[in-house]
């Protein structure tokens, strides 16, 4: 494209009263965001007894909520005060780029956690060799590589693409912008489709996978066996659960967007930029010992714990 296209962004409700409140609200989530993941980061980083395989996919997937947000909110911030909100199309794709690139990794991540706990409860003697630190590293490469290599393509095609609509119907940028070309592509679609199983299909199969073994494993083992898969599981859990469901609403307001109302739009887009993020440093903040007895001490150190 030789000049700059803009695109208005119609996903936002009316707000003229209460412009100040939402941009308040946004500003606090971010700013708790952006405590909260670092702070259990740096314990991770700083604490030699959390330089384990678990924690430093943990801290891997808190990055992910840093990175996600830092992407997102300022542009969500000044859209917020603007009262025609507007996106360059280049800065529309790399938000497409960022977010669904961010979310395959976090699905990946969150299998490999899955496979750390089956190593470590179902072939304990086994896990010092087989989660060694350069597996480890390859791990995490491939988990943030492979979906940013994947994503990159229907990226860079639809940056060449011709635009006949000006208009997108959300907050955020996603595979969405299709509607916007002016001719569309199946191939682009049905690829679209590949990356999707390839990137959270396949991981959420292998998860459930894992678990109903850990889950058997455990209820054929000693209480010691099921206390420890409660304690170091549940969490994981509870956070692949909550990012299935808001990747499944973020997929359906891409693909279906034209079925529901603005409003409903703007809610769910919502809970995918706060909910997420949120909850990630909640769940492991409390509920993994370890990470909760040193953020206990960092915030109470003059209480004996």
């Amino acid at each position: 494209m030789d000049n700059v296209s803009y695109i208005s962004l119609d996903g936002y409700i009316e707000m003229n009263k209460y412009r100040c409140f939402y941009f308040l609200l946004l500003f606090t989530a971010y700013v708790l965001i952006l405590c909260s993941n670092s702070t259990i980061v740096c314990l991770i980083v700083i604490h030699r007894s959390l330089h384990e395989p678990m924690y430093v996919f943990i801290a891997a997937l808190l990055t992910n909520s840093l990175l996600f947000s830092s992407a997102l909110y300022p542009k969500l911030l000044l859209d917020v005060l603007s009262e025609t909100p507007v996106v360059s199309y280049p800065v529309c794709l790399l938000q497409w780029f960022i977010s669904y690139s961010l979310c395959g990794s976090e699905f990946l991540l969150l299998c490999f956690m899955a496979y750390d706990r089956y190593v470590s409860i179902c072939r304990p003697l086994q896990y010092p060799t087989l989660m060694r630190q350069r597996m480890i590293w390859v791990f995490l490469s491939v988990a943030w590589l492979l979906p940013a290599c994947q994503v990159a393509v229907p990226v860079r095609l639809s940056a060449e693409a011709r635009l006949c609509n000006y208009s997108y119907r959300g907050i955020i940028c996603s595979s969405a912008v299709y509607r916007l070309h002016c001719v569309s592509s199946p191939a682009l679609l049905l690829y679209g489709l590949v990356v999707l199983v390839n990137v959270i299909v396949l991981p959420v199969i292998f998860i459930l996978f894992t678990y109903v073994r850990i889950l058997i494993i455990s209820y054929r083992s000693g209480r010691d066996v099921r206390r420890k898969a409660a304690n170091t599981c549940l969490p994981h859990l509870l956070v692949l659960i909550n990012y299935t469901a808001l990747s499944v609403c973020n997929v359906l307001l891409a693909r279906t967007e034209a079925v529901f109302s603005k409003t409903l739009l703007f809610i769910l887009a919502l809970q995918v930029i706060l909910n997420h993020p949120l909850l990630n440093p909640i769940v492991y903040g409390v509920k993994m010992k370890e990470i909760h007895k040193h953020l206990r001490r960092l915030l109470f150190p003059d209480k004996r714990l």
